[in-house]
């Protein structure tokens, strides 16, 4: 049976952070391949694609890395 949900559970806070950093990842996904997609088929000469691309990949990075350690965080303070 389920249970209504908790912020302070941690099973629910696992589950919030797996959530953000997928759609973060998915807008991410999203938004970059429209960006190259126009720039390549209109020949355009952004130089400013390569640094949004490499900073957001590497603000997702840092996210991922946070999300999984919290989330481990969480299952090491969890009583079984």
């Amino acid at each position: 049976m389920s249970k209504p949900p908790d912020k302070n559970d941690p099973d629910y806070q696992r589950l919030e952070n797996r959530i953000n950093f997928a759609l973060h990842v998915g807008i991410f996904a999203a938004s970059n391949s429209c960006i190259w997609f126009v720039r390549t088929i209109t020949y355009a000469n952004w130089d400013w694609t390569i640094l949004l691309t490499e900073s957001w990949l590497a603000l997702l990075l840092i996210h991922g890395i946070w999300a999984f350690a919290t989330e481990r965080n969480l299952k090491q303070s969890t009583p079984e």
